[in-house]
């Protein structure tokens, strides 16, 4: 970890998911262009930005305002120290699915991107924002404050089962039926508008067996999934990434041959679409596999950062080369 000490000097707090191995992966080299889809704090970007130089290239996406003004003045400050105002670092206040038709529109070629589908600890830990069932807090979780729903205009608008398919679809619980019940009981006598409400009617309904999860907590997965519409959003990149070509004259392009893409996930309901698109570029020669397996956090990294646990990390490279699979 430490060859990568200057890119956390900013905040020593905030070490990312999988760092290091995140930056050997991807491989930069001088004057490369990055498009990082979830600057967060912008501790990856900044690690890989010391790599490209002066006349590399970052383009930051956040919905996260306070994220994006932070990430872009750290990877700033890392790509060209001598010049902390430099215009080769652009931070983009869009959904991440927006990044191939902004960087095409832009005229810009990727040889990096990388995608952490993670949260930044202080969007968890922020009660205001309503992600985690810790603190109390309104029931919002939109990652962009000025977005258009929250969770609990979903938990008490949709039907009964409208709510127990969302739950069921996105938090993968298996008593999804039960939960969505007791929440439309609860809401006929008082609105659900905070996360310790939902958190008890949900854990009153879930049994909880010695050492599992909190009985919360997939709900509270399914609804931050589709308040953000996440999956709808990865499979608009993934797709952007299938369609590639190989050629960077077609319009639309937004990857260079030769791009590495490094994407990590942290349930399966991302993996699984990750690993299968990966595959399928894989599989027809227009890329290779770097990672032949999902790489995960270590034992030390684990005891450093509980929330690293199921973080798996997928890389490709769109050169062409031998195909070969994911597992």
């Amino acid at each position: 970890m430490d060859a990568y000490a200057p890119a956390l000097e900013h905040d020593p707090a905030h070490i990312p998911v999988l760092f290091a191995e995140v930056v050997e992966a991807l491989a930069p080299s001088p004057g490369e262009t990055l498009i990082d889809c979830t600057a967060g704090l912008g501790g990856h970007a900044a690690a890989i930005a010391s790599r490209l130089g002066p006349e590399g290239r970052v383009v930051l996406f956040d919905l996260d305002p306070g994220n994006l003004e932070r990430a872009t003045e750290r990877v700033r400050a890392a790509l060209n120290p001598g010049d902390p105002a430099s215009a080769r670092v652009v931070g983009v206040r869009e959904n991440f699915a927006q990044a191939p038709a902004w960087a095409a529109r832009e005229g810009v070629r990727a040889d990096l991107v990388l995608a952490d589908l993670g949260f930044a600890s202080p969007q968890v830990d922020d009660a205001e924002r309503g992600l985690s069932f810790r603190r109390p807090g309104p029931l919002d979780m939109r990652l962009d404050p000025s977005g258009p729903v929250t969770a609990a205009e979903l938990v008490n608008s949709l039907d009964e089962r409208e709510l127990a398919d969302l739950i069921f679809r996105y938090g993968e619980e298996r008593h999804a039926r039960r939960i969505a019940s007791k929440l439309a009981a609860e809401r006929r006598v008082a609105p659900i508008m905070t996360t310790d409400r939902l958190a008890s009617i949900v854990r009153s309904v879930v049994p909880r067996a010695s050492g599992s999860i909190d009985g919360a907590t997939r709900t509270f997965q399914a609804l931050r999934i589709a308040t953000n519409d996440e999956i709808g959003s990865l499979e608009a990149l993934l797709g952007s990434i299938d369609r590639w070509s190989g050629r960077t004259d077609e319009a639309g392009c937004w990857l260079n041959a030769g791009a590495r893409i490094a994407i990590i996930s942290f349930h399966s309901l991302e993996d699984r679409p990750v690993k299968h698109a990966f595959a399928s570029v894989v599989q027809t020669g227009r890329a290779r596999a770097v990672t032949r397996r999902p790489v995960t956090p270590g034992d030390d990294e684990q005891r450093r950062n509980p929330r690293s646990r199921s973080a798996k990390l997928r890389v490709i490279r769109l050169d062409g080369g031998d195909a070969g699979g994911n597992d």
